[in-house]
């Protein structure tokens, strides 16, 4: 354990004040920069300024040949030949008329007007706050500079509706010019043989990818199968809720697997276990009734017969028409016959105004009040 004396002395020394040498030089360094706020910086190098002045000196336009000229005499880097010949250019160029110079001026500022856009440095944007200025994966046309119109050109809509327009003329060029070129490759059709009985069904989305196309149908009547009586009924009970009674079908389906031709494989090999168990005489479901429960039938609503319009309801129609006519043409000519137009008119004629009295509800007085 340390004495009282030992710790004493290690609290002297560090609550002891700095160095002279030590406060000069921070007070040197605060009263050098008291009042800035901007950034430290260190002085270019000799490289980075003659690089910098070299810069400077390639950005400058000149607005004739004499300016040029010139800069190149006061050069002081410049070989005595080069400045010799600079020298017999600018007396050259002396010669020349001041409107011929005067028009090399007004042609050289037209040219650099033109070409300031071009010299001008493309700012990355920025992302705002909401992402405002996040680029649009889904639209056809470009965002950068979209919004420097300089009405030398239609706008991006323009230009994205004529693409529109190219690529449905490319389809209609190969509608009419290729397309007819496949008649050579067309075949007659064949019907299905009677060992054919199998119909597969496929479902594609012209090259796109789905997760549907991988489906497979296969259908088939137990009728064209080589079965006896019983062996189709046995079939028809294995395939369940898959039997149509209506149709006399079954429809199986398969999407397990990744491609359709392992869907297809399995529906095969699943159509010949069915037949053989089918043909299997050790048990044939006899005790078992067909459950055609899944299947609804739909009722078929058909026009009654009584209502067809046959030849003599025709005759029996225009007959009654004819009388009606007969009717009507006799009770005009002895003034029985009723005008309703007539009669409404001569109705509103002789309708008096009728004075409806208006109900006034007698308003209650305020409080206080009698």
């Amino acid at each position: 354990m340390a004495s009282p004396a030992n710790f004493l002395r290690l609290c002297l020394r560090t609550s002891r004040p700095l160095s002279n040498l030590r406060t000069a030089a921070v007070q040197q360094s605060t009263l050098r920069r008291q009042l800035s706020t901007t950034q430290w910086r260190p002085a270019p190098s000799q490289d980075e300024a003659a690089n910098q002045e070299a810069q400077d000196e390639f950005d400058r336009v000149f607005r004739n040949p004499g300016e040029f000229l010139k800069t190149l005499v006061r050069d002081e880097n410049v070989p005595d030949e080069e400045r010799q010949l600079a020298m017999r250019m600018l007396d050259d160029w002396k010669k020349v008329p001041p409107d011929m110079q005067r028009q090399f001026d007004r042609l050289t500022e037209e040219v650099d007007q033109e070409s300031a856009r071009l010299r001008r440095p493309v700012q990355p944007k920025r992302d705002s706050f909401w992402n405002t200025e996040e680029a649009d994966s889904d639209l056809i046309t470009s965002e950068i500079g979209e919004d420097d119109f300089e009405e030398d050109d239609i706008m991006a809509l323009g230009h994205a509706k004529l693409e529109e327009h190219r690529e449905f003329r490319e389809y209609a060029r190969i509608a009419v010019w290729e397309m007819p070129l496949l008649s050579k490759l067309a075949k007659p059709f064949q019907p299905p043989a009677e060992d054919e009985v199998l119909r597969f069904r496929y479902t594609t989305y012209l090259g796109e990818f789905h997760p549907a196309d991988r489906k497979v149908v296969v259908e088939f009547c137990p009728r064209d199968l080589p079965l006896t009586e019983p062996q189709q009924l046995k079939l028809k009970k294995l395939a369940g809720a898959r039997y149509n009674p209506e149709k006399d079908i079954i429809k199986i389906s398969c999407e397990r697997f990744e491609h359709q031709a392992q869907n297809k494989r399995y529906l095969g090999d699943l159509v010949d276990k069915m037949i053989a168990t089918a043909k299997d005489p050790t048990d044939m479901f006899e005790d078992i009734p067909l459950d055609l429960r899944h299947h609804k039938v739909k009722p078929q609503v058909k026009f009654p017969k009584e209502w067809y319009l046959t030849e003599q309801r025709k005759k029996e129609l225009e007959a009654r028409r004819q009388q009606a006519l007969l009717l009507d043409e006799q009770k005009r000519t002895e003034g029985t016959l009723v005008d309703g137009v007539q009669t409404i008119q001569q109705a509103l004629l002789t309708m008096k105004a009728v004075e409806e009295t208006v109900p006034v509800l007698r308003g209650r007085s305020p409080r206080g009040r009698r």
